[in-house]
């Protein structure tokens, strides 16, 4: 029965995490759809990336540690946080820019949920 309990509690936490996660996304997400560049570092601009910086280094832990209590749990990967991660970085000149690809993305988190 303590191991159903300690189970339990992970697979709470794990929950928690990943609602502390997708807030976080989502006020990224409003900001840079607001006009606010550099959360997807679509740029070299080095005040865009200190600006961001600490917001995907607490989203990154916070994956981390989901993917951690994942695993113990046997199930799958944390898959939004590589999703994310795998949007960021240069792109071509005619891409759409950060606010319309982070609307893309709110949108796509409310399609989710």
């Amino acid at each position: 029965m303590a191991k159903a309990d300690r189970l339990e509690r992970m697979d709470a936490r794990r929950a928690e995490l990943e609602a502390e996660y997708h807030e976080l996304l989502h006020a990224a997400l409003t900001t840079a759809a607001a006009g606010t560049w550099g959360l997807f570092d679509h740029k070299p601009d080095r005040a865009a990336r200190a600006r961001t910086a600490p917001v995907i280094a607490e989203l990154t832990d916070l994956a981390a540690e989901i993917d951690e209590r994942r695993e113990a749990l046997m199930m799958d990967p944390f898959t939004l946080h590589h999703d994310f991660i795998a949007a960021r970085g240069p792109v071509a000149s005619n891409a759409v820019g950060e606010p319309k690809q982070a609307q893309a993305w709110l949108d796509r988190l409310a399609a989710d949920a």
